[in-house]
Parts: C-alpha cells; structure tokens; sequence
C-alpha cells in the first residue's frame, strides 16, 4: 500500500517540486493579501480618520499600475528569468508593507503614503502575476494544465474565505498595524518557495533585441488575430466588468434593499465564495467528461444565471444561492480560460499574452466600480445589477460564435492555426 501511495504521489501535481513550490508560493501570498485587503483600509480608518472617499480611492490605485504598464510589463516579464521577477515582486510588496508600521510607530504615517504603498502592492502583483501564469506551462505537462490551474484557483477561492476571516481575527487580536506586518511574512515565505523552484526548461525566446512598442504590437496582434484568444478575450472582459459591479456593490445591496446585517452578510458571501472553491474542484473533472468547449460554455451559462438571480433576491438565501452560482461559474470559468490561453500561446509570447488579458479585464475593474456606483443613482441598485448580469448574457456571444464550443480537450499551441 505504501508503494502504491508513493507511485500515485509521484503521477500526481503534488509529486511535482516545482509545481507544488509554485502553488505553495501563490497560496500564502493570497491569504496574506485577503489579510491586507481587511487591515490598511482599517489602518486608514482607525489612525488616519479617513474618508469613504480616501478609503475608495485606496482601493482604486491598487489597480493604477495595470492600466499605466499593463502591456509593457509582458514584454519585461519575457525578457527577465521568471523566478526572478517572481521573487522581486514578492520582495517589493513586503518592504512596502514593512513601511506601514514603521511609518505609524514613528508617527509619520499618512494617506499620500498609504496610496504608494498600494500602489507599490498593485506592481508587484501585476508582475507576480504574469511570471506566474507565464512558469507554470514549464512546470507541468501539457494535458496536466487544467488540473494545475485547477488546483491554484482553488488556493485563491479558499483564500477568499479564509484571508478576510484570518485577518479579521488578527486584527482583533493584534490591531491592524500588525496583521500588516504579518502579511510582510506571507509575502517572504512566498520569494522563498518560488526560491525552491528548479530552474524550468528554457523556453523559446526570440534572440535578436526588438523595441517594446513593437514587441507589444506583436503581443496585441497575437491575441486579437488568433481564433481562439480574441472569442476568450472578449467573453473574460465583458464577465469581468460585470463582475466588478457586482463586487463593488453586493455588501451595499444586501444591507439596504435586502435589510441583511453584517453577520448575516459575512455568512451570504462565505456562502457563495463556497461556489468559487466547488467550481475549482469540479472544473478539470467536469471538462475531461464533457468536452473542454461545452464545460466552458456552460460555466458562462452560471455565472450570468447567478447574477441574474441577485437581483430577484428576496432574502439572505436567494442571495447567497445567488452569489454560490455565480462563484461556481466563475471559477471553472477561470480554470479554464486560463488553461486554455496558456495552451495555445507558443511561449516566447506566454507574457505578453498574460499582460494583455491583465491590462483589458483588470483595466476595466475600477471602470466597473465606479460606473455601478454612479449609476445607482439613476436606475437604483437593483437596475444595476441587472446591467451586470445583462453584462455577462453578453459574453456568451464571443465564444458562441467560435470554435470554442467545438474543443474536445485543451490541445496545445501547435495544433492551432497561429495568426499571421
């Protein structure tokens, strides 16, 4: 029995070193980010009696970088060792956050550098990010791709629920200053397994040097010109913007058109974050019986039907089902897109391709915010969140319209046409 464990260890992703270092890296780095996402807005707050308006602004920069560097950063991430890049980024967001307490212990603490430091935290995770997404087709085998995109959606889903209830409890217990710092721990143990990483196999990097902007046409024409990309491209923005709305304002709409407190809040969206962790599980079990194409279509099938039922809640139940079935499509949507993506990309061109699709559906996430909040003067929150699930309706065209629904499995890059 012993020697059987180990062999089915050995064929598993957790036999893997690297990968398992990758996925140990991403994991503690979300749970120290959903810490983070708790206490500096708490810090802002409590020591800085900050404004609603500074608090949102706190969260907006985070997203500065993706729409000022977004695309150039691809083409940086290709031309440095991933790990490298991996490891300075985990490096940045940790001394940015060690500036947090030291600046309020030496009573020099202030919303200007509040704003630097997310902004510091939103670089390091736009390139942290991207090298990631960019490692991981090195790090296991081609018709293992899902099931490790799987797994590392799964950390972030569970992180979802576990990072804020984490930081909640550490704030409390240590006040939020301090459960900052602990997230500068997160943040090194993450450097230190992307440290453990073995050297991955080299990939295939054009020689000869070409200026950014050209290497960023290339990037763009690539995802825009291939059969595949451009249907997906699409369909993820039009869901992320949807879902940006829905984020911004699921805790105002259950507490003021639902009359919902904030325990029963809390408990709704741990309900539905729920989904997010069954739909990373179910995801790459789901595709293999299925067929890639018709599981991809019918997650977007339920994330637009879960948004769709927001707005018809009448309590806390029809609301977290709601979110539940939003979260399940949304993540085997994820695991699946991204698998796909990586699988079709030749990989000189796995960083642009990453950055493209960060800068259009992270780009469009403070237009989503803010715009929802502008419009619920006008058509009130329920008329917004049906925009949104109007939103991701709209989505399911992209695809539909492609040979997406066609796809048996994810195949791999050369099998597809390539643009010209």
């Amino acid at each position: 029995m012993t020697t059987e464990w180990r062999s089915g260890l050995r064929r598993s992703l957790w036999g893997a070193a690297d990968y398992r270092n990758l996925w140990m890296s991403q994991t503690v780095s979300l749970f120290g980010t959903g810490i983070t996402l708790l206490a500096l807005p708490l810090v802002a707050l409590f020591a800085l009696d900050a404004s609603p308006l500074e608090i949102g602004l706190l969260w907006a920069v985070e997203y500065l970088p993706i729409l000022l560097i977004g695309l150039p950063a691809g083409v940086w991430v290709e031309r440095l060792p991933l790990r490298a890049v991996m490891i300075g980024a985990d490096l940045l967001r940790a001394v940015a956050l060690l500036a947090v307490p030291i600046a309020l212990a030496l009573d020099v603490l202030s919303m200007p550098l509040l704003y630097v430091v997310t902004f510091l935290i939103g670089l390091g995770t736009l390139f942290y990010d991207v090298a990631q997404l960019s490692i991981l087709p090195a790090l296991v085998a081609e018709d293992r791709l899902v099931d490790a995109n799987g797994k590392l959606e799964l950390s972030r889903s569970v992180s979802q629920i576990g990072g804020p209830a984490v930081g909640g409890f550490m704030v409390q217990l240590l006040t939020a200053p301090l459960a900052v710092l602990a997230d500068v721990v997160t943040y090194l143990s993450s450097a230190y397994y992307v440290l453990r990483i073995r050297k991955p196999a080299p990939v295939d990097r054009p020689v000869e040097k070409t200026s950014l902007s050209r290497d960023i046409r290339e990037g763009v024409r690539f995802v825009f010109g291939h059969p595949l990309m451009r249907p997906l491209l699409l369909c993820a923005t039009l869901a992320e913007l949807a879902s940006a709305i829905i984020l911004a304002l699921q805790v105002v709409y259950a507490a003021e058109v639902l009359v919902m407190g904030p325990v029963v809040i809390g408990v709704a969206l741990a309900v539905g974050n729920g989904g997010g962790v069954l739909g990373a599980l179910v995801a790459e079990p789901f595709a293999r019986r299925f067929g890639t194409g018709t599981a991809f279509m019918v997650s977007i099938v339920l994330f637009t039907a879960g948004s769709a039922i927001l707005p018809m809640s009448i309590g806390p139940v029809t609301f977290a089902i709601g979110m539940f079935v939003a979260y399940l499509g949304a993540f085997i949507f994820n695991v699946l897109q991204v698998s796909l993506c990586q699988a079709v990309t030749p990989p000189h061109l796995l960083g642009r391709m990453n950055s493209v699709f960060r800068f259009a559906t992270w780009g469009v996430i403070p237009l989503g915010a803010a715009g929802g909040g502008l419009l619920v003067e006008h058509i009130g929150l329920p008329g917004v969140f049906w925009l949104a699930a109007g939103l991701n309706a709209l989505s399911f065209l992209p695809p539909l319209f492609s040979t997406i629904p066609k796809l048996r499995e994810v195949v791999h890059h050369s099998a597809h046409p390539q643009p010209s």
